[in-house]
Order: C-alpha cells, then sequence, then structure tokens
C-alpha cells in the first residue's frame, strides 16, 4: 500500500471516530517517517472540499491543520458540487468526484456507473479534445441537477 493511502486511511479512521481532525503536520510526517511535503500533497489531493472537506490551516509554533468532513443532505451536497464545477472539468476528477458521492451513498452505484460511462475520455472521443473539459463539466452539472 502506498504511503498516501496509509496517511488518508489514518485521516478518515480518525474522522470517522471524532468527526474532524486536527493534527500538526510535522507530527504527523514524523510518525509515519515521510516529509512534511508528502502530508500536504494527501491533504490537497484527498480531502478537498469537492470531496467534502474542509481543510483549514493555521501556520506557526502552535500551528495545526483541521480537517472537517461537510455533513449536508443530499440536494446541499450536489448543489455544492455543481456549484463548485466550474467551466471545465478533466477526466480524473469527474470520475473521482462521482466515485466520492458515490460512496458518500449521495447517488446509486448504477448512476455513478452510467455518469462514469457518459463523461468518459472514450465517450467524448470524438469531441475536440479542447472543448471535452467545457462539454464534460456541462454534462456532470446537468445529470446532478437530474437527480436533485
Amino acid at each position: 500500500m502506498r504511503l498516501s493511502d496509509v496517511l488518508t486511511e489514518y485521516i478518515m479512521e480518525i474522522l470517522e471516530n471524532e468527526g474532524d481532525v486536527q493534527i500538526r503536520r510535522n507530527e504527523l510526517a514524523d510518525r509515519f517517517g515521510c516529509v512534511p511535503s508528502q502530508i500536504n500533497y494527501v491533504l490537497t489531493s484527498r480531502f478537498t472540499p469537492e470531496q467534502g472537506y474542509v481543510v483549514e490551516s493555521r501556520r506557526g509554533g502552535g500551528g495545526y491543520i483541521r480537517i472537517t468532513r461537510i455533513r449536508t443532505d443530499k440536494n446541499t451536497a450536489l448543489m455544492h458540487i455543481i456549484n463548485s464545477i466550474g467551466d471545465g472539468l478533466d477526466n480524473i476528477t469527474a470520475q473521482v468526484m462521482i466515485r466520492n458521492l458515490n460512496s458518500s451513498s449521495i447517488i446509486s452505484e448504477e448512476a455513478s456507473k452510467i455518469m462514469l460511462s457518459a463523461i468518459s475520455d472514450r465517450s467524448l472521443y470524438g469531441v475536440p479534445s479542447a472543448e471535452r473539459d467545457r462539454l464534460r463539466a456541462q454534462m456532470c452539472k446537468n445529470m446532478l441537477l437530474s437527480i436533485m
């Protein structure tokens, strides 16, 4: 298992037990034998608003990083995601977003499979590559609106 997966699992376990996590980056890096930038990578790639998290950071001697899982009803969560998509959405980000919606039980397994198929690069093969991310963003927004 990769270190980023181990760190994610550790943080997720604390989140499930306590509801939020407050950590010191250097202490966590020492605990797992990695550099602090590895902690930053995990936080910026695995704990984003699109994935349902708020990450607060305070620097200095008493600094900390606080991770809180956003708990909202289905429609509020969907509107938050729709508003965060913007004008373009790359394939990888779209896949992560859809899988997270499914793992959070906001959308069904069947809906996630249909959405993943519809927004894939394979499905958008005939669309010029410069336009794919824009079209994918519009498709995701419309599909999520229809789920509401």
